[in-house]
């Protein structure tokens, strides 16, 4: 049976205790759960590779309508969807299996980048109207983060790929969340829930700047 929406978060790492990605996807879950949705959370490892794996196993059991991954981007001060996932793992810390990939491909051969299917804008204007900070971003650095978004959209873009028009594509993307003493965790919840409604109910992005100077 299919879901309405998947969302992940990551285990802590880097020494944390806790990572607000989880901490706020926990917390959005029964939020949306009772406005009638049905919902699928996954805790992903902070490891490059198996933390993908794990999100499309998670997709091809579920078979959400919408899939949107977070992290954490601890130095951001808004809620940030993501515009952009590239084909590099670099990382300038270990994961938590301790490996530091550079300049590697997050899929041999794949494109150099894709776009997030969700309505970005639409999603940062929602969480604006909640009075929590948020903006597009236009990088997902090259950590774990983009890597986990990169295989999803590499995925997705499979799928409907496959699909074709016999039905309809399965949409997603990335959100980072940043550290709790900019957005708590209540505030982060509320903001994916206004997010997550306005891409169910959105099949077109805003046409709004979201742009940034170099």
């Amino acid at each position: 049976m299919s879901i309405d929406v998947l969302l992940s978060g990551f285990d802590p790492f880097a020494g944390a205790a806790t990572n607000e990605s989880w901490e706020s996807v926990r917390r959005a879950a029964p939020l949306l759960e009772a406005r009638g949705l049905s919902v699928g959370t996954v805790r992903l490892p902070v490891v490059f590779s198996r933390g993908a794996d794990l999100l499309l196993e998670q997709v091809a059991a579920r078979s959400p309508r919408l899939v949107i991954a977070t992290g954490l981007a601890a130095g951001r001060r808004a809620i940030t969807p993501e515009r952009v996932a590239i084909n590099v793992q670099d990382a300038r810390i270990a994961d938590n299996d301790g490996r530091s990939p550079i300049d590697a491909p997050c899929v041999d051969g794949g494109p150099v980048g894709y776009f997030s299917t969700l309505p970005i804008k639409a999603m940062v204007e929602s969480a604006r109207e909640l009075d929590v900070p948020a903006a597009v971003s236009q990088s997902a650095g090259t950590y774990v983060c983009n890597d986990v978004f990169y295989r999803l959209c590499h995925a997705l873009q499979a799928d409907a790929s496959e699909a074709g028009d016999r039905g309809v594509a399965v949409r997603g993307g990335f959100v980072h969340v940043p550290s709790a003493d900019v957005v708590g965790a209540e505030d982060a919840a509320r903001a994916l829930v206004g997010m997550i409604e306005a891409a169910l109910r959105s099949d077109q992005d805003l046409r709004i700047t979201g742009g940034v100077e170099s």
